[in-house]
């Protein structure tokens, strides 16, 4: 789908060239062209590929559209979970909510089985260093607390009085 949208894209930057005049090329793999936008505005085929070349290698390396954290879900016991978190290592933002999708995560898993609520048994964050860039990380063990048996409440019952 994105690939097909940049042909199309550049389909129609090309098309809207009736004006371009070739040039003598310099060596370079992208013709010499200038695109005449407007009356008062040429720009250089060749800045556009290059430009759309550098904002694509950003958009996956950066990918806003990706979540900032992945989670590592082991289950230790019925009750017992330890969760892992990794943050992407070039992000926008989302630097501060490991304990935030780390208590979501638990939350879920309560919905999902049924229980009560959890408890937090063990609980660290830090930054994992690599020669890539570092990252943060979060990791901690859940205990799920089962829903105990509803106790019977006693039954208000109304006293009417007897007449004499």
């Amino acid at each position: 789908m994105r690939t097909a949208g940049l042909a199309v894209l550049a389909a129609l930057a090309l098309s809207s060239c009736n004006t371009a005049k070739t040039i003598p090329t310099s060596g370079s793999a992208v013709p010499n062209w200038n695109l005449q936008l407007t009356p008062g505005l040429n720009v250089a085929l060749e800045k556009i590929v290059y430009w759309g070349a550098y904002s694509g290698v950003a958009y996956l390396v950066l990918d806003p559209l990706a979540p900032n954290w992945e989670i590592e879900e082991v289950k230790f016991s019925d009750t017992q979970y330890h969760l892992a978190l990794h943050m992407k290592r070039y992000y926008a933002g989302g630097a501060g909510e490991a304990r935030v999708v780390f208590n979501k995560r638990a939350n879920d898993l309560v919905r999902a089985l049924g229980a009560g609520s959890y408890r937090v048994l063990e609980y660290s964050e830090g930054i994992e260093s690599s020669v890539l860039g570092n990252r943060r990380v979060g990791e901690g063990i859940v205990e799920l607390v089962a829903l105990k048996p509803a106790e019977a409440e006693p039954v208000a019952v109304e006293s009417t009085p007897i007449p004499r």
